[in-house]
């Protein structure tokens, strides 16, 4: 609906000519236009991942997920993406990969209707999947994926697994702010806790900490000490993915006056 507007309201500026009928018109033509693009990028995710002879009603499904965003990441996107780890990882282990692709790529179509249906969007999906699709084997890995039902199928477990590598790789997805918020306070108390530290800061998205040393209490090779000392704390205490740098500055100055 938002795509939908947003074209209408372009064309309408665009025209110039602002009125009952011509909002009518290019509300229409919006429609329409959306629907079309709906469809061919639910054929064109479906083309990427593999996958073929999908129902023309999952097709367009499929499509309404261009649109939908977590966290950040195209569902889209992802779903595709999760369609071929799935796949590459049935073809490796022995199990159905297409049937862990078909899975992969449909594991998310709930969200394409979670504003119409109520329930984890795991089992609506798996209910619209048993609807249209022949192999009751992609239903149920569909259900599966999202711990609400028992993982009792390989197809369930990689598209699981390859829903969590997609979500999961450093960039994929943003986090709330809350939780932005809390990783930089708990980087900057950690380093806080030392003794001899007189004020840190978490810079670039807390990928890197910066921390200013007392020099009257922290010589040069005690300051290569408290960056290994932090280092072990972090990985002890946080989670967090790909790796955080930190660096400990000790500054000397000395000053004069020349009279």
């Amino acid at each position: 609906r938002r795509e939908i507007a947003r074209i209408g309201v372009e064309r309408l500026i665009l025209n110039g000519r602002i009125h009952p009928a011509r909002i009518e018109e290019m509300v229409q033509r919006a429609k329409d236009e959306v629907e079309a693009t709906i469809r061919a990028e639910g054929e064109q995710a479906a083309s990427k991942a593999e996958v073929h002879g999908l129902p023309l009603e999952l097709v367009k499904l499929l499509g309404r997920l261009k649109y939908r965003f977590s966290y950040g990441q195209n569902v889209l996107a992802h779903s595709v993406e999760v369609a071929l780890l799935a796949g590459m990882m049935a073809a490796e282990t022995g199990a159905r990969a297409d049937i862990a692709r078909k899975a992969g790529l449909l594991h998310d179509i709930g969200k394409a209707v979670d504003f119409e249906a109520e329930g984890p969007h795991a089992l609506v999906g798996a209910e619209i999947v048993k609807q249209w699709e022949k192999s009751p084997e992609v239903a149920k890995a569909v259900a599966e994926h999202h711990g609400e039902v028992e993982i009792t199928t390989a197809e369930g477990f990689l598209v699981s697994a390859a829903d969590a590598i997609s979500g999961a790789r450093p960039g994929a997805r943003r986090e709330s702010l809350e939780q932005y918020l809390k990783h930089l306070e708990a980087l900057e108390s950690i380093a806080n806790g030392f003794p001899g530290v007189e004020k840190s800061y978490a810079i670039q998205a807390g990928r890197e900490i910066r921390i200013m040393v007392k020099p009257e209490e922290i010589s040069d090779l005690e300051a290569m000490r408290l960056a290994r000392d932090i280092v072990k704390k972090v990985e002890e205490s946080l989670n967090y993915p790909g790796q955080i740098k930190v660096t400990v500055i000790r500054e000397t100055r000395a000053v004069d006056y020349a009279k």
